[in-house]
């Protein structure tokens, strides 16, 4: 059997110094090392040894098949490095490299992620809801009567079923609100869709931030305090800010909010920036109604909403002329905000 055994080393050692592919090698490791290899038959002779004979047989059985194994592992090796020297042949490795394009976060993703992280070190949670909604929380919760002409199928859009792309992220604030009782700090970062028309101020789909707040003893004070302070840390503590009343339905009383713009080489002027208002408490009447309970009775609880367009928000902070910019995805236009 050693005899045996020195034989298939050496014709082994032999073939395997003249392998040059891997398939070669696979072929030699079937026919050598399988199940019914030279190596593999012979060793099933081990039973037929006398056994005073086992032991060195048994010894020189792995010493084979430890160097065949050896042998075969370093070929393999030598193979890939032949391969891969071919591969790289002809490559001048003293070249420079060559610059890879540097992306960057798109405009609105960066002014909201600066908001969102102001608003969040005030005490705010974020707070999500889906974008199909039903009537009853974009607009019935909200105090928004049947003849509003945000209901209007020229303002919103229906699905068959009833449903519709909510108009605004305020249906957020209503399902916070049926989910957990006050106090209720929550900020609704998401996009909203109107039959707008499109145009330098206007898109169909945009993007909102709304805010609510809703505990004992919340004053129109606490809104404008929260307000002025997110505002002037967002675009600079000299920030000049104004509220003027208005009305939406779902507050009252309701503020719009002005930001006095200073664009270079104009003259300065006041623009419309977001609404709030104290939460009206008709909402909170509906929503204690769906509750079941007085966790939100209009004489327990008092709070403020507020809601702002982040796509007006980029506009002002880089000095965006054009909304239309913000959707076309002209890399010309991107790469400024890299």
């Amino acid at each position: 059997m050693i005899a045996s055994l020195d034989e298939i080393h050496r014709d082994a050692l032999a073939e395997i110094a003249t392998l040059d592919t891997e398939a070669a090698l696979e072929d030699f490791r079937v026919r050598y090392l399988g199940r019914k290899g030279r190596l593999t038959v012979v060793s099933a002779g081990m039973r037929e040894v006398a056994p005073a004979d086992k032991p060195a047989a048994g010894q020189k059985l792995n010493e084979v098949r430890e160097a065949i194994t050896s042998a075969l592992e370093g070929k393999a090796t030598a193979l890939v490095a032949q391969r891969d020297a071919q591969a790289f042949a002809g490559i001048d490795v003293t070249l420079p490299g060559r610059p890879l394009p540097q992306g960057a976060l798109h405009p609105l993703t960066q002014v909201l992620d600066r908001a969102v992280t102001i608003l969040r070190r005030m005490g705010f949670a974020i707070a999500e809801g889906p974008e199909i909604e039903t009537e009853w929380h974009c607009f019935d919760a909200l105090n928004t009567p049947g003849d509003h002409p945000a209901r209007n199928e020229s303002d919103t859009f229906y699905f068959s079923n009833g449903k519709l792309l909510r108009t605004h992220t305020s249906s957020v604030q209503i399902r916070s609100m049926e989910t957990g009782p006050p106090p209720v700090r929550i900020i609704a970062p998401g996009s909203a869709v109107r039959r707008d028309e499109i145009d330098a101020t206007h898109l169909s789909a945009f993007n909102q931030l709304e805010g609510l707040y809703v505990d004992e003893r919340v004053t129109l004070a606490d809104l404008k305090g929260t307000l002025e302070y997110f505002f002037r840390e967002l675009f600079g503590s000299s920030t000049e800010l104004r509220f003027r009343p208005h009305f939406f339905p779902f507050t009252e009383p309701s503020l719009e909010v002005d930001l006095k713009l200073h664009a270079a080489g104009k003259t300065a002027r006041w623009i419309e920036i977001g609404g709030c208002g104290m939460v009206d408490p008709a909402v909170f009447a509906a929503v204690s109604k769906t509750r079941g309970d007085d966790a939100y009775h209009p004489e327990q609880v008092t709070g403020f909403a507020f809601g702002m367009g982040v796509d007006r928000l980029a506009m002002i902070e880089y000095g965006i002329p054009d909304l239309r910019l913000l959707i076309e995805n002209d890399v010309r236009f991107l790469r400024q905000f890299a």
